[in-house]
């Protein structure tokens, strides 16, 4: 994959299968303005459409993963230009990213930050990472997703404490309220991030795939349909070439190598 030239992030040549994203603007704490979105945008797609890619690790730095959005360019804005601008459809976009996504944060995950760690499909943070939505204190509220996605991962309770008081919590905390999937020292979260990265870009790539929007589907269906789906994406897999392999390589006892297809 050739690497473009970006002034907001940066990319990495994928190791093992593993893409890697890192914000670059420390000096503002990877404020996402609309410039970063338009380059993270063009990163995940450019790695979801790459074959050598099969998980993807987006990172900061130990400061800060992002604290927020860039609230110079919306300061001034009004409700028509806002409407027009359409930035949360970068968001969409982004989200819609088929293979595997793990955040690795440090420091301060706050506003938008905070929404696209959320937009992960899993969380790596190291004992100095703080999550919040802090708009409240700035006379707004989220607006990507982290009034729906924040009650969908901690709870009505929490999640309503946190947008209307603007309060953050704490690593530890929001990997027992179930935000996060590991609270690692600060030295060891990117590591910790690419290694479990590296252990999905192991797996059968398509299976990943369809599971990933299987799990996806439990937020949005009722048990019902999430089982329905689930069951068609299972029967689906019947027809790829990897399961044959994975499960001959199991009768046989070997490890399977995986052909994408």
């Amino acid at each position: 994959m050739n690497t473009p030239s970006y002034s907001c992030i940066r990319t990495y040549q994928p190791i093992d299968g593993v893409g890697v994203i890192q914000l670059n603007r420390a000096a503002v704490l990877n404020a996402l303005s609309l410039q970063t979105m338009i380059e993270l945008v063009d990163a995940f797609e450019r790695f979801d459409a790459d074959d050598s890619v099969r998980c993807i690790v987006i990172h900061g730095n130990e400061r800060a993963f992002a604290a927020g959005a860039d609230i110079t360019e919306m300061s001034d804005a009004d409700s028509v230009t806002m409407l027009q601008r359409d930035q949360f459809a970068r968001w969409e976009r982004i989200r819609q990213t088929k293979k595997p996504v793990i955040a690795a944060v440090s420091g301060f995950a706050l506003g938008g930050g905070c929404e696209l760690a959320m937009l992960c499909d899993m969380i790596v943070a190291s004992a100095t990472a703080q999550f919040g939505q802090p708009e409240i204190n700035i006379g707004a509220m989220p607006g990507a997703g982290g009034t729906q996605r924040l009650t969908r991962a901690v709870g009505k309770a929490l999640a309503m404490e946190m947008v209307l008081t603007g309060r953050t919590i704490s690593a530890e905390q929001a990997r027992e309220a179930g935000l996060v999937n590991k609270v690692v020292p600060v030295e060891a979260y990117l590591d910790e991030a690419l290694a479990l990265a590296s252990e999905i870009a192991s797996k059968a790539p398509i299976a990943a795939r369809l599971a990933k929007e299987a799990v996806l589907r439990a937020h949005s269906t009722t048990l019902e349909g999430g089982l329905e789906f689930e069951r068609k994406n299972f029967y689906l897999l019947f027809s790829t070439k990897d399961q044959k392999e994975g499960m001959s390589a199991f009768v046989e006892k070997r490890k399977p190598t995986w052909s994408n297809s």
